[in-house]
């Protein structure tokens, strides 16, 4: 049961970290960390597949190695996020909502734009 449980929330969280590479506000690295936890304790497989491939890999390497994000996985995470909340903005949101939207988009920025960017 516990390795079919881990198989589950690693697949899940790729599909989350696949969908979140092109909408904002859902995070892509964090779901592919997760899911290289997950598949780590249930499939040597698909662990490797995940550490492997070209484009899910690398950010997970950089943040494992050197808890490091690179740029350009900075600039587009801070770009969707002011674009989320200017659609907010202009979808004429409730205030409140758009002031806690954005006082957690910023405190989010703070964090991504504090790493570090990897060395290799």
């Amino acid at each position: 049961m516990p390795r079919l449980f881990w198989l589950i929330v690693g697949c899940t969280s790729v599909a989350l970290g696949v969908i979140g590479a092109v909408l904002p506000l859902l995070p892509t690295v964090p779901f592919l960390l997760l899911a290289a936890l997950a598949f780590a304790r249930s499939s040597p497989r698909f662990h490797a597949w995940l550490m492997n491939h070209p484009r899910l890999g690398p950010p997970i390497h950089d943040w494992q190695r050197e808890g490091a994000i690179s740029r350009r996985a900075k600039v587009l995470a801070v770009t969707m996020m002011a674009l989320a909340l200017g659609v907010s903005v202009a979808l004429g949101v409730r205030p409140w909502i758009i002031g806690l939207q954005a006082l957690v988009l910023t405190g989010v920025a703070i964090f991504l734009l504090t790493r570090p960017r990897p060395r290799s």
